[in-house]
Parts: structure tokens; sequence; C-alpha cells
């Protein structure tokens, strides 16, 4: 009979009411192995723990250290290590001194670190939504949540690329300070207001300690616009309501009648030239024209003389979207896309603004961003590509605006004008705040010269006049 093994043992009895039960919680089995490691091996993992254990205090050293002291107290750390250093290797009794009141001053900041924030911060804007050239108005309430005295500290708010400081004076526990800010939103874009940082330090910023709150509140900064005319004068109500070309066989404009043709509807049979000629005849009818409008953004910057001159063909492109949309009408607001490094030169990409609800529209033509369409840094396609893509892809328009600068020529605004479908009204708007405002017709389309944004709307009347 074989010696028993220590390492064996007796299975348990087996308990009924275990055995009859199934558990529904997920388990977790783990086993424990025997290995056999040697002395080199342990203290090899030893040794590599130990060494993530020292980088991990570094970093965190190093971050503490970035965060903490500010490049003036760098400076100091460095003046009292060398005077130090000195001192001890030369026994330069003046290098002592420079030691001595570098580390001083190190010390007596360190008093003004001591404590926790304890605060509460909230800031509230009085819009979200602004018009470029008016101001913002917010106001930051804190509190001291804590039952001691808080000593003072600054609250940094970015703003955009921008910075605003609010200087929070000594609060006692519970108690609140109010600061009233004022944001100037002079150019269009998108704002993000946020997040803020409470920094605490001594006066002479050797040392600080700051505390942040992820919140961040966007803030569109609308282009300006202007009130146009509705669409029952100039353009537009020359095409609205108007015959076209394309035959269809439901509509108000009466062309001819037809031989029936199986699939057509028996209410549109026309029973006078059934009787005359002994054919089942059908009415057929010319295609009512709607305004559906495209409004194409050239964001070319090539095509600007200046940044005022793109901003301006911005607010023209904006306000005829935004006429559009009161009226109720399809409205297209088309721009470049945004192209990747790996795109450039073989991908062609246009995209739609928003257009359900004029905030909607302006919100998105605040977020635009020009860019050049040439050579090896080109971010965006021309705007003879944008209308083609547009014409591909969306050919129920009647009434086309482009909208550009005064660099490019009436050659491409011809080409854009072409690539369009055909039998659309194209009106070509180009912005140059140094010419005067015209208006010029030619067998593809009509020219808008403007010289400013209050222009606009004279000039469609204008333009549909002659």
């Amino acid at each position: 009979m074989t010696a028993r093994s220590p390492f064996l043992r007796e299975p348990a009895a087996a308990d009924p009411a275990i055995d009859t039960v199934t558990s529904t919680r997920g388990v977790t089995v783990t086993r424990f192995a025997q290995t056999r490691r040697g002395r080199v091996a342990a203290g090899a993992a030893w040794a590599r723990r130990g060494i993530r254990s020292v980088v991990g205090a570094v970093v965190r050293a190093r971050d503490w250290v970035r965060d903490t002291v500010s490049p003036a107290g760098l400076v100091l750390v460095a003046v009292a290590v060398a005077g130090a250093a000195a001192g001890v290797a030369f026994g330069w009794f003046e290098a002592w001194v420079v030691a001595v009141m570098a580390a001083s001053l190190l010390l007596a900041c360190v008093p003004f670190l001591l404590g926790a924030h304890d605060y509460r911060v909230r800031l509230d804007l009085d819009r979200d939504r602004v018009v470029a050239g008016s101001e913002i108005r917010g106001t930051l309430d804190l509190v001291n949540r804590g039952s001691r005295v808080s000593m003072p500290s600054v609250v940094d708010i970015p703003v955009g690329r921008g910075l605003v400081e609010a200087h929070i004076p000594l609060l006692r526990g519970g108690a609140h300070h109010e600061e009233r800010l004022v944001i100037a939103a002079q150019r269009r874009g998108v704002i993000d207001v946020g997040p803020m940082t409470v920094s605490r330090g001594d006066p002479l910023r050797v040392l600080r300690r700051e505390m942040r709150w992820p919140e961040v509140q966007r803030v569109h900064v609308h282009p300006v616009t202007v009130a146009l005319p509705p669409s029952s004068a100039g353009l537009v109500r020359d095409l609205e309501g108007a015959p076209s070309t394309d035959l269809v066989d439901a509509d108000l404009s009466f062309h001819a009648v037809r031989q029936y043709v199986p699939g057509d509807s028996q209410r549109h049979v026309h029973w006078k030239s059934t009787a005359r000629t002994g054919r089942l005849m059908v009415r057929q009818y010319e295609e009512s024209r709607h305004a559906r409008i495209a409004v194409l953004l050239d964001l070319d910057l090539d095509g600007y003389s200046s940044d005022d001159e793109f901003e301006v063909a911005v607010s023209a492109a904006a306000s005829l979207g935004v006429q559009g949309v009161r009226e109720g009408r399809d409205v297209l607001v088309g721009v470049s896309s945004e192209l990747d490094t790996a795109d450039r030169g073989a991908v062609q990409a246009m995209r739609s603004l928003q257009t359900a609800t004029p905030r909607s529209l302006l919100d998105g033509v605040a977020a635009l961003h020009g860019a050049s369409a040439s050579g090896a840094g080109a971010r965006v396609i021309r705007l003879e590509s944008v209308a083609t893509l547009v014409a591909q892809s969306f050919g129920d328009l009647s009434i086309a605006f482009l909208v550009t600068g005064s660099h490019v020529p009436l050659e491409r605004l011809r080409r854009a004008a072409i690539s369009l479908p055909q039998g659309i009204a194209v009106v070509a708007v180009r912005c140059d705040p140094e010419a005067e405002p015209r208006a010029r017709r030619s067998r593809e389309l009509i020219v808008l010269t403007l010289g400013r944004l209050d222009d606009l709307a004279q000039m469609l009347a204008r333009g549909a006049a002659r």
C-alpha cells in the first residue's frame, strides 16, 4: 500500500442544498499554481517593481513641480542650489547668503498654499448666441463652502484663444463673491468659454495651486445679416410659378393633349379630344417653377483680398439663406468640405449646412473657416468644383447664388454657372469693398458686385429689372 500524500484531501461532503441551487451570478475561479523560481528571477522581478515605483514617483513629482512651481520659483530653486554648492566647494560667504535668501523666499511663499479649495463656482452667460460686434455679459458666482477662511485667489476663464481673469478676495466660511464679466464678440466664430481654473498663490507668483472645473459653455457668434425683400419681388418673383420647358402629367399650366398610355391617371383624360379623335387622350402640363434656392459660398481665401472681404461674403450668403428659410422655401447652403492631408488632389467633397431654422443655419455659418485651395497646403476645393458636386446631387434647383470675392475672374464664375443644371438662373455675388455696386448680365449668369453688405437688397432687385 502506497503512502498517502500530505497534499491530498478527502473531498468534502456534498451539501444537498447546494446541489439543487443554480447560481445566476458571475463567479471568478482562481487557481494557484506551484512554480519554481530561482533567486535570480525573484531578484529581477523585485528590481523591476522597484524601478517602476521610482519612475512613478519621479513622474508624480515632476507633475507636481510643473503645476505648483512657476518659472520664477524654478529660478529661485536653481539659485539656492547653485549658491549652496558654490559655498561648499569654494567657501564663499556671499554664495551662502544668496542661497539662504533664495531659500527664505521659497519658504515664505509656502504658507499661501496651505489649506484646500472648497469653492462652488458658477458662470452664467446671458446669451449663447450673439451677432458679431456685440458683447456677452456674464456673472461669476463663487461660494466658499468650507468653514475656514479662504485666501485670495484668481479665476482664469479661457474665452476662445483669450483669457479673462477674475480676482477673488479673502472669503470667510459660507461667504460668496459675485463678479460681473463682459466678453467681447467682435468677430464671427464659435467661442468656448471654459474650463475655469481657480489658482491661489503668493504675491510674488513663485508658487501656485490650481483647481479646475471641466464645464465648457459654447457661444455661437453669428455673422451680421441684412433683411432682404420678400421673394415676391426681384429674381425669385420671376421664377416662382413660371412654367418651364419640362412636361409633366399634373400641374397648373396646360400644354397639350397626347394619346393615353397604360399607367396614366383617368382623371387627366380629356374627353372632348377623346370624342373627336376616337382615341383616349390625356392632358399634358408644363412644370411650374418653384424657388428651390442654392447658396454656394466660396471658402477659398485666394479669391478674397482681405479677411474683411471674406466676412462680407459670409454675411451675404447667410442673408440669402436666412431669407429663404424664413419664407419656408427649400434652401441649400453648400460649401467645400475640409480636406484631409491624404485626400488632397484625389478627393473633392462638399457639405450642406442645416437649414431647418434660421438659427441652425447661422450656427453652421458661424463655424465656417476659409482656407487655400491651391498648392500643397490646399484644404478646400474651388467654387467650380462645389457647383459640379451640387449639380450631381441636387438637380431640382431653380436659382443658385455663387458668393465669392473680388479676386475670382469672370471666366471661373462662368465655368461654375455652366456646371450647374441647365435651365436654372445663376446669380454671382462678388464682394469688393473698393468697387461701386453694379449689376452685369451675361448669357450664363448675372453678376452682382457689392461694395457693402447693405447693397445686397437693392442689387437683387436691380439685377432682375435689367
